[in-house]
């Protein structure tokens, strides 16, 4: 198996790499289903790419923080996806927003040691 992993070309190890971490997002603990529009969030980033650059032992701690941010500061986006039951171009539009905005608030905790 080390040679098959040595032999991979950059993108199907970046596929494979972003397999382990929506693997690692799509992770609940027992008794505790997330609401879809939550699933929807953390899904959206992570299908999206905002996770590619995270180490895969991060991507709890991102979700967690992600999905708080986007509660406390951006309480529009899991309404609409709720109301809506898709994800419009403005929602789309705000959901991009925010987990940007999360992600550099996250880099900037994590050189600091937070």
């Amino acid at each position: 198996f080390a040679q098959f992993g040595s032999d991979l070309d950059k993108s199907t190890r970046a596929l494979i790499d972003r397999g382990e971490r929506m693997t690692e997002l799509l992770k609940q603990p027992q008794y505790q289903p997330m609401v879809v529009e939550e699933q929807a969030v953390v899904l959206y980033a992570g299908t999206n790419g905002y996770l590619d650059d995270l180490p895969v032992s991060a991507v709890s701690k991102f979700e967690k923080g992600l999905l708080k941010f986007v509660k406390a500061t951006y309480p529009e986006i899991p309404k609409a996806i709720r109301e809506e039951k898709l994800i419009s171009k403005d929602t789309d539009a705000a959901l991009k927003k925010a987990i940007k905005e999360f992600k550099d608030t996250f880099a900037a905790a994590d050189e600091v040691g937070a």
